[in-house]
């Protein structure tokens, strides 16, 4: 078991950055480095807790803080699990639950990571037991090799391009139009084999929704 220390964030740290943030209109990758360094800050976590909790090197995590390095998804839904929060904690700034959550076409709230384009369709949903996202993939874009394991279930629509999907021994193409839904504790993985970009709707309904099984897709940096 890992111990870390107790400190206490001062001042509602995590809130205080993220406003400075939006405040000063930084780009994504500037407010995810401080949304994480403050829920670091507020669970008690040094530097080095977190890296042993998320699997992920210290030198990686001080990189991302300072906004020196753009985090893949994959990368995000590591430290969502360490940090116990959502994935969509990187998203938001002031959370607000919400029963019924309406997403205008122009105002999706998202954030570029690595290789692709997430833009959130639930923010702030109550519990996150449902979490939609659409998803733009660069060229050759993909989970890399390692299978993907989670729980709940996975639903994922092919809107533009071409999109493989790999269950257990069972490979899948998703064009245009195409889509599949599974039990999400199966092994499975994904890549854009498209010769541009595709795009996805990816909605996961995991069965413990403080699970982040999205970001789980996406190749770590």
């Amino acid at each position: 078991m890992v111990n870390h220390s107790t400190r206490q964030p001062k001042n509602n740290e995590s809130e205080a950055l993220v406003k400075t943030s939006a405040d000063e209109n930084l780009p994504a990758e500037k407010v995810v480095g401080l949304k994480i360094r403050g829920l670091r800050n507020d669970k008690g976590f040094s530097l080095k807790n977190l890296a042993e909790r998320s699997g992920l090197n210290i030198n990686t995590l001080s990189l991302i803080e300072n906004s020196k390095s753009s985090p893949s998804v994959s990368t995000l839904q590591q430290l969502a699990k360490a940090l116990e929060v959502p994935i969509t904690a990187f998203f938001e700034s002031e959370p607000i639950v919400k029963h019924v959550v309406f997403t205008s076409h122009d105002l999706r709230p998202g954030a570029t990571f690595s290789n692709a384009f997430m833009q959130n369709l639930g923010k702030d949903l109550k519990d996150n037991a449902v979490q939609p996202f659409i998803v733009s993939l660069k060229p050759k874009a993909g989970s890399g090799e390692q299978m993907i394991v989670h729980t709940g279930h996975e639903f994922v629509y092919c809107l533009t391009g071409n999109v493989l999907y790999k269950i257990e021994n069972d490979t899948y193409t998703l064009n245009p139009g195409d889509s599949i839904v599974f039990e999400a504790h199966l092994p499975h993985r994904w890549e854009n084999t498209f010769n541009g970009e595709s795009q996805i709707i990816l909605v996961i309904y995991p069965a413990d929704q403080r699970e982040e099984p999205g970001g789980r897709h996406f190749p770590t940096e």
